[in-house]
């Protein structure tokens, strides 16, 4: 294992972390947006006054793709990876900054897919009784409460790494 892990620098490994946060969010969140665009394309086709109800709905899955940006953004900042102490982190700290990432990278990926589904199945309540669109946003907003706690494991663990280098 341990060579393994000193196959790449530490500087690498916390990139490879930044990198696969932004990308799971990413990803995730452009499935998840494309599952909801879908329907609420044929919705506002039916009834053009339904596209301001059904903005949030399809909205909704992109935070996934913030929170996997956000992570991008603390890792760079919190390891001085641009032009900073970077390139001289310890192999095992880019390692558990890698780690650090993955609650962020798989959750949120995945989440914002589960979200654009849920999203599909509360937009006929906007598309039969438009005023039911914030009843229609909470289904789907369950679903970030997962995400939410991802970020949140993912920043406190990126916190404690942080911590033990000092």
């Amino acid at each position: 294992m341990e060579s393994f892990i000193n196959a790449l620098s530490g500087f690498h490994w916390a990139l490879l972390g930044a990198a696969a946060a932004c990308i799971g969010g990413g990803i995730g969140s452009a499935i998840g947006i494309t599952y909801i665009a879908n329907v609420a394309g044929g919705i506002i086709t039916e009834d053009p006054d339904k596209f301001g109800p059904m903005l949030p709905l399809v909205g909704i899955p992109g935070t996934q793709g913030i929170y996997g940006f956000i992570t991008a953004v603390l890792v760079t900042v919190f390891f001085g990876l641009l032009g900073g102490s970077g390139p001289k982190l310890p192999t095992v700290v880019g390692f558990q900054v890698f780690l650090a990432c993955m609650p962020v990278a798989f959750n949120c990926c995945v989440s914002a897919i589960y979200q654009g589904l849920t999203s599909v199945g509360a937009a006929p309540m906007i598309a039969k009784r438009t005023e039911e669109a914030g009843k229609a946003l909470i289904l789907p907003a369950l679903v970030e409460t997962y995400a939410v706690l991802s970020l949140i494991a993912t920043i406190l663990l990126l916190l404690s790494v942080k911590a033990g280098m000092g």
